[in-house]
């Protein structure tokens, strides 16, 4: 399993804008082959943060989705860009539902 994470930083008056802008990649991921979580949200605390989140099957997954992926948002600078991806190697449920 593939989690890519982190956040983007923008001016703050962008921020609603350029999250709106990136709902097409959002949905894009979220049908892709072996994609289990897409996200790109505007943070509750931070006014210019946009975090990401998804979890994705394999590197192999990642990879198929990047190469086919709409542009990104272009109508908000990024001051700042802090994302990584990390390869898991074990999962435990933390919440189990009843």
């Amino acid at each position: 399993m593939v989690i890519v994470a982190g956040h983007i930083k923008v001016e703050p008056e962008q921020r609603d804008s350029y999250v709106a802008g990136c709902k097409r990649v959002v949905e894009k991921g979220r049908r892709a082959a072996g994609c289990l979580d897409f996200a790109i949200t505007a943070d509750e605390l931070d006014p210019g943060r946009v975090n990401i989140f998804e979890r994705w099957e394999s590197q192999a997954a990642v990879k198929s989705f990047r190469r086919s992926a709409p542009a990104p948002n272009k109508r908000a600078a990024m001051l700042l860009a802090s994302v990584a991806e990390y390869d898991i190697a074990d999962v435990r449920s933390l919440v189990e539902k009843t």
